[in-house]
């Protein structure tokens, strides 16, 4: 999706914390998703509040176009600052939950956060009425949300395709 807001984009940046335990398959995602798009793709570390001072300033010297942010906890933690980051250096960006659009971030798509929510509710519903843990199914998320910042995207001087904000479940304004 956001290539399709930056389709004369070449050269990506993701943002991943090495220290989270899905950090070298996130990686390997995000490589995939580049060459299927053929585009370059710079993956760049960050633990520490210092971290994203650095990555976002090496996204900017290598010429990285957009950003992609892995999930993560801490990452989601320091939403705010990212988002924040991203304005000041006109970096376009989409994240894997709303609340980072919310932030000020320019876009996010991935599992509604209330739905899994009321997966969990369901589940301790279940078993508090006798079911067994191991006995219940593993379920995915089946609803996935899309949020635009067109806010933030004018900030960054971004023109959100109409099509795109059409398919969205929240455009910010």
């Amino acid at each position: 999706m956001l290539h399709e807001v930056l389709p004369t984009a070449v050269t990506i940046a993701g943002l991943v914390n090495p220290t989270f335990a899905g950090s070298e398959t996130e990686s390997k995602d995000l490589q995939a998703a580049a060459r299927k798009l053929a585009l370059g793709l710079y993956v760049l570390h960050a633990s520490t509040e210092q971290d994203l001072e650095t990555a976002f300033s090496t996204m900017v010297r290598l010429g990285a176009a957009a950003l992609v942010v892995s999930v993560d906890s801490f990452l989601f933690s320091q939403r705010d600052q990212i988002a924040a980051l991203a304005i000041r250096h006109k970096m376009p960006a989409i994240y894997y939950v709303r609340e980072f659009a919310a932030a000020g971030g320019l876009m996010s798509y991935g599992p509604s956060v209330i739905e899994g929510y009321r997966q969990v509710g369901i589940y301790a519903g279940r078993i508090l009425k006798g079911e067994k843990p191991a006995d219940l199914p593993v379920v995915q998320p089946s609803k996935f949300e899309l949020v635009i910042n067109l806010k933030t995207a004018k900030a960054l001087g971004v023109d959100v395709p109409w099509f795109l904000q059409q398919r969205a479940d929240e455009v910010i304004e």
